[in-house]
């Protein structure tokens, strides 16, 4: 397998090699787990997903990740087929198949299901909902906290909630996926993305903070995503470091804070060092970004624990 340094980066195991993965109650070889090329997530991206951590056998905030699930499945009109207890035990379930008990990354994906045509129409759909669970072993790269990331401000904007709200957690991600593909191309590992009005919204796929005279802002959340590890993140500052603020600020802005962050399911928080060839702070991983990251992975493991 090979790894990539960005906010999604993490340490993988040869054990994921031979996973089991969850296909509409079957378990299968991820060599052959498959779904139709008529499928509604496969033609349109027409579906929301979840991604979790599994510690000490426990769903880190399951409550949450099940809210915004059934949220996003009812804001689309999708019918997943099962209540929250069962897409809860065919999770723990796809676990216990691979004997994953820690460390695991689990990604939940579930489709409107197969359609009788490729079109968007959802009354084409037949049978019920495609729901997919990818268990693996992924060990965040706790080295970035030490070097940090480099991001690099992308011209595709985040989308206002009337043309595509980010609080959905939707397959359609191809604006998203083209700013950092920018990113990419210009030697960065993500993209920071700005809103319609030219404020900093989030990353392509993690939320984004900075640290100016010890507050922590963030954005307001109009544009951004509903990030579960934000929310614990902005709330496990303010309770035990100082001032937590979302609020619109700019680019210069980020360019002269003392610190920056993203922060997301598989990596926690992860400090950047370089925004557009500005050098944040000294270069170096800030003492306030070290502080809550430790916070943060001491909660993990109490909220986790027996």
């Amino acid at each position: 397998m090979q790894e990539y340094s960005s906010a999604q980066g993490y340490i993988g195991d040869k054990k994921n090699d031979d996973v089991l993965i969850y296909v509409n109650g079957d378990f299968v070889h991820r060599d052959q787990a498959t779904v139709s090329v008529f499928d509604s997530g496969f033609v349109l991206g027409d579906g929301v997903w979840e991604g979790m951590r599994l510690v000490n056998n426990k769903l880190l905030s399951l409550d949450l990740h099940m809210d915004r699930l059934f949220e996003g499945a009812k804001a689309i009109s999708l019918d997943i087929g099962m209540s929250r207890q069962e897409v809860i035990d065919a999770i723990m379930a796809t676990c216990a198949k691979n004997g994953l008990t820690d460390g695991a990354h689990i990604r939940l994906m579930i489709s409107r299901g197969r359609k009788a045509t490729p079109n968007q129409d959802p009354r084409f759909t037949i049978g019920k909902a495609t729901v997919i669970i990818i268990a693996e072993l992924k060990k965040p790269k706790f080295e970035q906290t030490e070097t940090g990331l480099t991001l690099f401000t992308s011209t595709f904007r985040c989308s206002s909630p009337d043309v595509f709200d980010l609080r959905l957690n939707s397959h359609s991600r191809l604006n998203l996926i083209q700013a950092l593909i920018q990113a990419i191309d210009a030697g960065a590992h993500e993209a920071l993305m700005l809103d319609p009005m030219g404020f900093v919204a989030s990353c392509n796929s993690t939320n984004f903070f900075i640290v100016r005279k010890g507050e922590l802002w963030t954005s307001t959340g109009k544009y951004s995503f509903n990030g579960i590890t934000r929310g614990h993140v902005f709330d496990l500052y303010g309770e035990h470091i100082g001032p937590a603020k979302q609020l619109d600020f700019t680019l210069a802005q980020v360019y002269s804070a003392d610190e920056v962050f993203v922060t997301g399911t598989l990596g926690g928080v992860t400090p950047v060092n370089k925004v557009d060839g500005h050098i944040i702070g000294d270069g170096k991983t800030g003492p306030i970004t070290k502080q809550i990251t430790k916070i943060y992975w001491d909660w993990v493991r109490e909220s986790c624990a027996d």
